[in-house]
C-alpha cells in the first residue's frame, strides 16, 4: 500500500505536468499542422527564467512563477511571427527543421548564459513542508501545489476553448481555416497567439517542476522524447487523448520507479512450471531499473493495436 499510494500521488502529479506541456504542443500541432521540436526547450527556459527572477534577481518565487510563462510566450510569439510564418508557406519540412535547430540554439544559449551545470532553483520556503502522511509516507506541500495549479490552468484552458468566442474561433480554425479567414478573422495573428500560448504552457510546466526534477541544460532532452510519446500515444491533435496518455505514462512510470520488487518476484508462483526461472540472474534485477523503458513500451503496444493513437481520428 505504501508503494501504491506513493506511486499514484507522484504519478498523477507527474502526469499532469506532462499534459501541461503536451497541451501546448497539441494546440500548435492542430493549429499550424506541425510538430514543434523546440517545445521542450521552452519548458527548460521556463525553469531558468523562474530561477532568474526568483533567486538571481531576488524577486521571490511567486514573481518568477508568473514571469516565466510570460517570457516564454513573448519569445514564442516572436518566433512564430518572424521565423515560422516565413517558412511554413513552403511546406512542412521547413518548420520542422527550423524548430529543431531553434531547440539546439536555445539549449546552447542557456549553457552560455547560466552554465553547463544545474542551478540551485529551490522550492519556496512557504511550501517546503509535509502536507500530510499516508501509510508512513510524507507528501510534500509543493507537489500538491503543483498538482492544484496544473488542474486549475487546464480547467481555464478548457473553459477558454469551449466556452468563449475566442475558443470557438480557434476550434473552427483547426478544421476550417479558410472559412475563418473569409469571415474576417485575422488567422495569422490567431496562429501567433496559439503558438505563444503553447510556449507559455511549456514555460509554466518548467517553472513548476524545475525545482523538483532539477534545472539544467539537459532537462529539455530528458523530457523531450517522453513528450513526443505522450502526443503520439494520445493521438495527434487530440487534447483529450494527450490527457489520458499523460496520466497513463506518468502513473505507470512512477509506479515502476517506486516498486521494490524484481521480475523474479512476479514469476515465483510459476516456479513449479518453469524450474529455476525465478532465480535467473537477469530476472533478479529490480523492476525500477526498467522505468525509463515504460513510455517506449507503451507507445509500441498502443501503435500496434491502434496506429492513430488512443483518441486520434482516422484520416
Amino acid at each position: 500500500m505504501q508503494t501504491l499510494a506513493l506511486g499514484l500521488f507522484n504519478g498523477i502529479s507527474y502526469g499532469m505536468l506532462l499534459f501541461l506541456m503536451a497541451a501546448g504542443l497539441t494546440l500548435v500541432l492542430s493549429m499550424l499542422g506541425m510538430l514543434n521540436f523546440a517545445h521542450p526547450a521552452f519548458y527548460m527556459l521556463g525553469a531558468y527564467f523562474s530561477y532568474t527572477f526568483a533567486q538571481l534577481l531576488g524577486l521571490g518565487y511567486w514573481c518568477g512563477l508568473f514571469a516565466a510563462p510570460l517570457c516564454c510566450a513573448l519569445i514564442g510569439g516572436l518566433v512564430e511571427r518572424y521565423l515560422l510564418r516565413r517558412v511554413i508557406q513552403f511546406g512542412i519540412l521547413g518548420p520542422l527543421l527550423l524548430t529543431f535547430g531553434l531547440g539546439i540554439v536555445i539549449v546552447e544559449s542557456v549553457t552560455l548564459l547560466w552554465g553547463k551545470h544545474s542551478v540551485p532553483y529551490a522550492v519556496p520556503a512557504s511550501l517546503d513542508f509535509t502536507l500530510f502522511s499516508l501509510y508512513g509516507i510524507d507528501y510534500s506541500a509543493y507537489r500538491a501545489f503543483t498538482l492544484v495549479v496544473t488542474i486549475a490552468v487546464l480547467g481555464v484552458l478548457y473553459g477558454l476553448l469551449k466556452g468563449t468566442r475566442i475558443g470557438t474561433t480557434v476550434r473552427a480554425s483547426l478544421s476550417h481555416p479558410e472559412m475563418v479567414n473569409a469571415l474576417g478573422h485575422n488567422l495569422p495573428r490567431l496562429r501567433t497567439n496559439v503558438f505563444a500560448l503553447g510556449s507559455a504552457l511549456a514555460g509554466l510546466a518548467g517553472a513548476l517542476s524545475g525545482n523538483i526534477i532539477g534545472t539544467e541544460p539537459g532537462m529539455a532532452a530528458q523530457l523531450g522524447g517522453i513528450l513526443m510519446i505522450v502526443v503520439v500515444v494520445g493521438g495527434l491533435g487530440s487534447l483529450a487523448g494527450a490527457f489520458v496518455s499523460a496520466l497513463l505514462i506518468g502513473i505507470l512510470q512512477t509506479l515502476t520507479v517506486s516498486t521494490p520488487l524484481s521480475w523474479s518476484d512476479f514469476l515465483t508462483p510459476l516456479q513449479h512450471v518453469f524450474s529455476g526461472i525465478a532465480t535467473n540472474e537477469a530476472l533478479t534485477q529490480p523492476v525500477s531499473r526498467f522505468a525509463p523503458l515504460v513510455p517506449f513500451a507503451i507507445v509500441i503496444v498502443v501503435l500496434a493495436i491502434r496506429p492513430r493513437g488512443l483518441m486520434g481520428r482516422r484520416n
